[in-house]
């Protein structure tokens, strides 16, 4: 806690001896008389013509305290000596000042008087930071303490900085209530308001001091060996100036600016200690000696003399007992902060543990079941006597890819009801070979391709030719369309063996595109040329019905499966469109967006393929090149001079809208903006037409393409 008696520098008369002298025991009270002898008259070039040298030259107290000024000289001249000469007068008068000392230097005046200081350093007092800032400007002002606030020790200048802002804006908040003189002398005055540089906050709040401190009673010196340096409209603010000897041109030049070439000529030949003095109040300019500061020098030039540090006063623990509480308050802080931080870098570094684990056990978990999927699904596979049951687990595959393989239980129960009916099928045909449910009464047709009335036909006249039933009279299942291929023995002893081969090539994990297929030979590996080979080569494994619904991914560029399948000449059928939509996923032509809907993906593996180093214009010309595999050349180059963009349609505009109760377009009410007509608008048309044509693949040998008709497709 403070004093109850307001603090008075050692050695000063008690307010009993000032009362009876004749002054105030309330040094504010008449300081409109009280005056300084900091100087006396010297004699030179530039000094005052009324008074002669050695005449005492005396500074008004309040105009000190309140206003503003600026001592400026070339190191060495004598302006740190001017300063603590000031401060040693006033100190000596019971007026407090802050002096703000970025070079340890000020620390002397502790030889005669008690000052608190305050810093960084252990030399200090104490150690403060920004959080004492308020404590300190109630001392300065409401205690009477003056105050050495020492910023050299600190390491980081922005510390330093906030520190002094802190301090500054409470001494301004403060003095708004309190009205009282006080000064605050800030050296090194360049760092924070400069003249070329943008200002800080720092730097915003002094200029502010200089501007408005004034009429709530508090003052600013700013002190500085390069004048030039010093923002200019704090100089030209300042009530009273001392010029002490500076030498370089710019520096000269400002001293031209403020008082004439005259006294910037005679700025250069000043001895050490003597200056140009400048005050407002008499409106003169005086050459003077300032007198040599009386406590140690702390700021002098080492020599080769050992260095004796004197007797320095202490302060009372009184006066810090409060700064040392939120010193001790803060390092708890600290210290709890530090140990919040270790503790959450504990936490966070068992939680990446923990995380590193859980995946190690994911990936070992979803190896463990693909392994047992496999293993499971051979055990289970109808050639092996089993029920071809899919046996993935829920939460083993991707939430995107398991509806897919809800088709892929259907397409396994497919498989089982297909192998169990041809094997009734053969054991029908040992006791009745003229049945027409035998393999003999129908044609060998792959099992996936839709067979048409054509294939239908001739295996009726097969059939007929060999005994079978008649040619008149369809099967039982042609209307059914039953999508299923009887044989002979030997036939269904190939298939068996087909099967069990497919069967283990989908127990295994599907290879990549590089390793199903090869280049040419004499095409070097990693060119365009290979890889669009390779593409190439991995379409034209495809089966037909599976390129054939590429083509219609390509035009759509998003589209149902069986959209896509019936498209191609398919059935509507939904295992079979999903099982002929596999290869297509499984190679990346095409990508699951949704669910129920894929979109063409082809660009994408191209690009991949490339590391994505192509450009746009070559990317579509290498896409080109791969769709030779799928689509007509002829399409091909009708899209490349089809100026629209490929999924574009023939739009149409409104023409009548004013007509009134239609509720949809009529013949007089729209035209098509472009296209129609008998000619196809647009390669997408041509594409289409190749996929109802079977690609354009001449079916009946006359040269023609042979088109689709609706039932056939459907």
């Amino acid at each position: 806690m403070t004093s109850d008696t307001p603090y008075r520098p050692v050695g000063r008369p008690s307010d009993a001896e000032l009362w009876g002298t004749g002054h105030s025991h309330d040094p504010m009270t008449d300081t409109e008389t009280e005056t300084i002898t900091v100087a006396d008259v010297s004699e030179g070039p530039g000094g005052d013509a009324d008074a002669d040298p050695g005449t005492p030259v005396e500074l008004p107290v309040v105009e000190l305290l309140t206003g503003r000024g600026f001592v400026t000289g070339k190191s060495g001249s004598g302006k740190s000596n001017t300063a603590s000469v000031l401060v040693e007068n006033l100190l000596e008068n019971n007026f407090p000042v802050l002096v703000v000392d970025t070079d340890g230097e000020y620390y002397g005046l502790k030889e005669e008087f008690e000052l608190l200081h305050a810093g960084a350093d252990d030399e200090c007092d104490i150690q403060v930071s920004p959080e004492h800032a308020e404590k300190i400007a109630s001392l300065a002002l409401e205690g009477n303490v003056p105050i050495i606030l020492d910023v050299s020790g600190y390491l980081d200048d922005g510390e330093a900085k906030e520190l002094l802002l802190s301090v500054a804006r409470h001494l301004f908040a403060k003095e708004k209530k309190l009205k009282k003189p006080f000064l605050m002398l800030v050296e090194e005055v360049h760092e924070y308001i400069p003249e070329g540089g943008g200002l800080d906050e720092t730097g915003k709040m002094l200029i502010k001091i200089g501007k408005r401190g004034r009429k709530h009673g508090l003052g600013i010196v700013g002190i500085s060996q390069r004048p030039a340096d010093v923002k200019k409209d704090f100089i030209t603010q300042c009530d009273w100036l001392v010029w002490h000897r500076l030498t370089w041109n710019n520096d000269t030049n400002v001293v031209s600016r403020i008082i004439d070439a005259e006294h910037a000529n005679a700025v250069e030949d000043l001895g050490d200690g003597e200056a140009f003095l400048m005050t407002d109040w008499s409106e003169s300019v005086r050459r003077v000696q300032f007198h040599r500061k009386r406590t140690f020098d702390a700021g002098a030039t080492p020599g080769l003399d050992d260095f004796e540090r004197p007797e320095l006063k202490s302060i009372s623990d009184d006066l810090v007992s409060d700064l040392r509480e939120i010193s001790d308050e803060q390092e708890r802080r600290e210290s709890e902060l530090a140990d919040l931080r270790q503790e959450v870098d504990k936490k966070e570094q068992r939680i990446r543990e923990l995380e590193a684990e859980l995946e190690e056990a994911r990936d070992l978990s979803r190896m463990a079941d693909r392994f047992a999927q496999a293993m499971l699904q051979k055990a289970e596979a109808p050639y092996r006597g089993g029920e071809g049951r899919h046996l993935a687990r829920a939460g083993t595959v991707p939430d995107d890819q398991a509806e897919l393989h809800e088709y892929e239980r259907v397409d396994a129960a497919a498989d089982t009801a297909n192998a169990e009916s041809g094997a009734m099928d053969d054991a029908s045909g040992e006791t009745d070979a003229a049945d027409t449910s035998t393999a003999t009464d129908h044609p060998d047709i792959e099992p996936n391709d839709w067979p048409t009335p054509g294939a239908m036909a001739s295996a009726k006249g097969e059939g007929a030719a060999d005994g079978g039933t008649d040619a008149a009279d369809p099967p039982d299942d042609a209307d059914g369309q039953t999508d299923v291929t009887f044989s002979d023995d030997a036939t269904a002893e190939a298939d068996v063996a087909d099967d069990e081969s497919e069967m283990e090539a989908d127990d295994r994990e599907p290879a990549s595109m590089a390793e199903r297929t090869t280049v040419p030979a004499g095409t070097t590996l990693g060119t365009r040329e290979a890889v669009v080979a390779r593409l190439k080569r991995a379409i034209d494994d495809l089966p037909d019905l599976s390129r054939r619904m590429l083509a219609h991914y390509r035009v759509e560029r998003e589209a149902n499966p069986i959209d896509a399948h019936v498209a191609a000449g398919g059935t509507p059928d939904q295992p079979m469109a999903y099982g002929r939509n596999r290869p297509l996923r499984t190679d990346g032509f095409v990508e699951h967006v949704e669910e129920g809907r894929y979109r063409y993906a082809l660009p994408d593996r191209v690009a991949e393929a490339f590391d994505g180093r192509l450009d746009d214009a070559t990317l579509d010309d290498v896409v080109r090149e791969v769709e030779t595999a799928f689509v007509d050349e002829e399409v091909l180059a009708a899209e490349a001079t089809d100026v629209r963009a490929p999924d574009e349609r023939d739009e149409v505009e409104v023409v009548d809208d004013d007509v009134e109760g239609d509720d949809g377009f009529v013949d007089e009410d729209a035209v098509l903006v472009e296209g129609g007509g008998e000619t196809p608008a647009s390669a997408d048309h041509a594409t289409r037409q190749q996929m109802a044509s079977g690609s354009g693949a001449d079916d009946d040998g006359d040269g023609d393409p042979v088109s689709r008709t609706d039932a056939e497709i459907l």
